[in-house]
């Protein structure tokens, strides 16, 4: 089963911390549209700050190289710092709702494979249940792999979120200015 895992050597993360008014989030997915990236993750949410949104960004940087998207994207009025986030600099985790078909034969074996995963359930009916798990693409698609001999029945991912490592937070007021 391909879930569209992405292939971290030719994918970036980028974070992007911007006013937090309507359409900004348009205008920046149409900048990378324009340019011709594929975003293979999208994540947008509030900060600590409420006048300032952080949307996470996961580029495909095998045709085009990044440089210049950022160039692009420091032009946008509302875009109030960038940071390229580098895998070993940075904690990046995506959250997977799955459905999985179960019965009273197959539930025992299910719930084996959510425990060895730190995932949990978090919905069961007579005939299936939902797991929820986070963490790196890596350890998602491998819990997907052993899940779909049992049928999977839905997927909802979440986009990749991301931050530094470190005391250092991209939103102090003094790199805001």
């Amino acid at each position: 089963m391909d879930t569209s895992s992405t292939n971290p050597e030719t994918t970036q993360t980028l974070s992007v911390l911007v006013e937090n008014k309507p359409g900004v989030l348009v205008r920046v997915a149409a900048l990378f549209a324009r340019r011709g990236y594929n975003i293979a993750s999208l994540a947008v949410g509030p900060t600590e700050h409420p006048e300032v949104s952080r949307i996470t960004v996961v580029v495909d940087v095998a045709e085009h190289p990044l440089e210049q998207i950022t160039k692009q994207l420091n032009k946008l009025v509302n875009v109030l710092k960038i940071v390229q986030l580098e895998d070993r600099q940075a904690v990046q985790r995506e959250l997977i709702l799955v459905k999985v078909r179960t019965d009273n034969s197959t539930r025992t074996s299910v719930l084996e494979i959510v425990q060895m995963f730190r995932a949990k359930v978090v919905d069961a009916s007579p005939d299936a249940v939902t797991i929820e798990a986070t963490g790196v693409d890596d350890k998602i698609q491998a819990m997907l792999s052993m899940l779909e001999p049992f049928g999977i029945r839905e997927i909802v991912k979440s986009g990749a979120v991301a931050i530094a490592r470190g005391g250092r937070s991209i939103t102090d007021r003094a790199f805001l200015s």
